[in-house]
């Protein structure tokens, strides 16, 4: 499902922005959006968010479920 592989990548890019917050406290989404405070930045730290929220989801689907509606 497309929204499926949409909130698994930008969980992905939020799991990439923590990690480089907790090796090196460098927050890359404030460096590029002009600080943590800055409406982009906050928009995006939204999206991943709530992207996240829907990967909660993939956790309680039935595997054969989704296999059967890719055909």
């Amino acid at each position: 499902m497309l929204m499926d592989r949409i909130a698994m990548i930008l969980t992905i890019v939020g799991a990439l922005n923590w990690g480089s917050v907790g090796l090196f406290k460098f927050d890359i989404v404030a460096w590029i959006c002009g600080g943590q405070t800055s409406l982009w930045a906050r928009i995006i730290y939204t999206v991943v968010a709530l992207a996240g929220l829907w990967c909660i989801s993939l956790l309680f689907r039935d595997r054969e479920d989704d296999i059967e509606q890719s055909y």
